[in-house]
């Protein structure tokens, strides 16, 4: 995977792929963590936490990565394909979609500027691939802080829609709207 440089003083960021056993412990840290309540896995055990990231691990059309702030573990980054995983029967995929998740580790210190700082740098992992051609995500429709968040890198809602485990806000981020909010002068990241 790419590294992404930022400008803004936050450091150099990078994915790696994610290993289910090595990573489990972390990310149980992260996900068990009050600050992840929307990630819904508040009360998985270690082994809930290995168990799902095998899946993953196992699957072809999800794959997870651990994201570094100046090689330090820092945030998760998921991507699925719509088609098979999480948005089945709930719209129609266009070709090029990409689902994405991500998580912020928990911190206290938190860095002004990391949040956007990660999602840029997802974005940026993302459409690297020149398959992609629109990201989706659905978060829950209560998560207004990652609302505000998605609209930054040129997410646009379409509408709510009812997963099996919540309320969702579908919205669609297309090459053309994350590179309008993000040309190589304004996004911090380097090519």
């Amino acid at each position: 995977m790419t590294a992404a440089g930022n400008s803004d003083g936050v450091g150099t960021l990078t994915v790696r792929p994610l290993d289910p056993l090595k990573d489990a412990e972390l990310l149980h840290s992260w996900v068990t963590d009050p600050k992840a309540a929307f990630w819904m896995m508040q009360d998985a055990k270690l082994q809930d936490v290995e168990r799902e990231y095998m899946a993953i691990a196992a699957s072809e059309h999800h794959h997870a990565y651990i994201g570094l702030h100046d090689g330090r573990p820092a945030f998760l980054m998921e991507k699925y394909d719509p088609r098979y995983i999480e948005l089945v029967g709930l719209y129609e995929p266009e070709p090029g979609d990409v689902g994405m998740h991500f998580l912020v580790a928990p911190t206290d210190r938190p860095v002004h500027g990391f949040t956007r700082a990660v999602i840029t740098a997802v974005m940026t992992e993302l459409f690297a691939d020149p398959r992609t051609r629109r990201v989706v995500v659905e978060p829950d429709v209560s998560n207004e802080a990652v609302h505000a968040l998605n609209e930054t890198v040129g997410f646009v809602p379409e509408r709510e829609i009812d997963k099996p485990e919540k309320r969702a806000l579908l919205s669609f981020c297309t090459r053309e709207q994350f590179l309008n909010r993000h040309t190589p002068a304004t996004r911090g990241v380097s090519p």
